[in-house]
């Protein structure tokens, strides 16, 4: 183990913040990537945005380079595929529902100190701690 396994996650952190400010500066929007995931499918009633797809396709291509050819992440699956679908299908409505995902609310909102992204903020991260609490303690770890 190394004294530097702090670099990974700073590297990425501010990568993260650079392309939401730039996202922001250029396009004047909000790096929001449920919204952007909409407009790239076409979910938007508008079509099929090609900056949605770019952003997009930047997200999963840097992700693909930083496995390859800078370091391989352990991927372990622990839950059942059924829990995992149900999981996601939640989020999914959980982001329609609160306007926006963690990146919209919580990288970008909160850099604005906007006060509807600050109260979706400490809900999502309320949300969490309580699903992991029920999940590990209450039902056992299903």
């Amino acid at each position: 183990m190394s004294d530097l396994n702090f670099i990974w996650p700073l590297t990425g952190g501010l990568l993260i913040g650079l392309s939401a400010a730039l996202y922001l500066l250029l396009n004047g929007r909000i790096a929001g990537i449920s919204g952007l995931t909409a407009s790239a499918f076409g979910w938007t009633g508008v079509g099929i945005s090609p900056l949605g797809v770019a952003f997009l396709s930047g997200i999963l291509g840097g992700s693909a380079i930083a496995f390859v050819y800078i370091r391989h992440a352990e991927l372990a699956i622990t839950s059942s595929p059924f829990f995992l679908v149900i999981g996601g299908l939640l989020v999914g409505f959980g982001t329609r529902l609160g306007s926006g995902c963690t990146s919209g609310h919580g990288v970008c909102g909160l850099a604005r100190l906007s006060p509807r992204s600050i109260v979706a903020t400490v809900t999502f991260m309320a949300v969490a701690a309580a699903t992991v609490f029920v999940t590990r303690h209450v039902i056992g770890g299903l």
